[in-house]
């Protein structure tokens, strides 16, 4: 919603700057638009328009970096999850408390979603980060009686690691986002542009629903960019399909498999 009320408020914004353009040039004198001033402002107007171009795209980039680093993120965790239990699976029985505390951990996210904001809350109990480090303590405990189950053990705690880390990951991604001041000297740069548009175009409903269009082009430009910033929650936020995948395939084969009801 706000993602919404921002683009909304900016297609306002050259809105209003198109119509102050078009009601100044009401007030200025003659010459002040003749043919060597239009040629004048058109030139500042590149300039300007170039700039905006250039920011507009860098911030497009970025947000969809953004976007496909937290969806490999989410991939590259489910895998990892669905791995740890496999490699807890071929040490044997004793794993399965380990492995019920793997399920209850992707279980507890997807209730609560894969947001940097609940990665790190505890609702109705331990974090999720206890959770893991309990995954960990329990593998910890285990006492391997051949090099098989050692190699298992060691690979499972090696496994176990990257799921902590991509946890603390999604944590501190919380603190990154749009770059506000650069956000909003852009959209300083492009109401002065529909200004200046607003300024040179004659006042009919032609070219008056033409620029209305260019703005909300730019207003929904905006809108994606700041969805795709924040890719965990908003209309085009990524997909929890691989964490409920990888729960289904938890405990496959045994009677420890997790099941979750949406």
């Amino acid at each position: 919603m706000f993602f919404f009320l921002l683009s909304t408020g900016v297609f306002l914004c050259l809105c209003a700057a198109m119509t102050a353009g078009m009601v100044l040039r009401n007030y200025l004198p003659d010459h002040h638009l003749n043919t060597d001033s239009k040629d004048a402002i058109r030139l500042a107007t590149v300039i300007v328009g170039t700039l905006s171009a250039l920011a507009l795209g860098l911030l497009i980039a970025s947000a969809k970096t953004t976007y496909d680093n937290a969806d490999l993120e989410l991939r590259t965790s489910a895998a990892r999850i669905v791995l740890l239990d496999r490699v807890m699976a071929h040490y044997g029985p004793e794993t399965t408390t380990a492995r019920q505390q793997l399920a209850k951990v992707v279980e507890r996210r997807l209730r609560r979603g894969w947001t940097a904001a609940t990665a790190d809350e505890a609702a109705g109990g331990e974090a999720e980060f206890q959770d893991i480090e309990l995954v960990q303590s329990n593998l910890r405990d285990l006492v391997p009686t051949n090099d098989i189950q050692r190699s298992l053990q060691s690979r499972a705690l090696e496994v176990s690691g990257m799921v902590a880390e991509g946890h603390w990951l999604l944590v501190e991604s919380a603190n990154t986002g749009l770059p506000w001041p650069f956000l909003t000297i852009l959209v300083l740069w492009l109401a002065l542009l529909f200004a200046t548009f607003g300024l040179q175009a004659p006042p009919n409903p032609t070219v008056i629903c033409i620029l209305a269009v260019c703005a909300l082009s730019v207003a929904t430009a905006i809108f994606l960019i700041t969805e795709m910033a924040d890719p965990y929650q908003g209309l085009l936020h990524i997909s929890d399909e691989p964490l409920r995948e990888a729960l289904g395939r938890l405990g496959q084969g045994d009677a420890t498999q997790a099941t979750f009801t949406k």
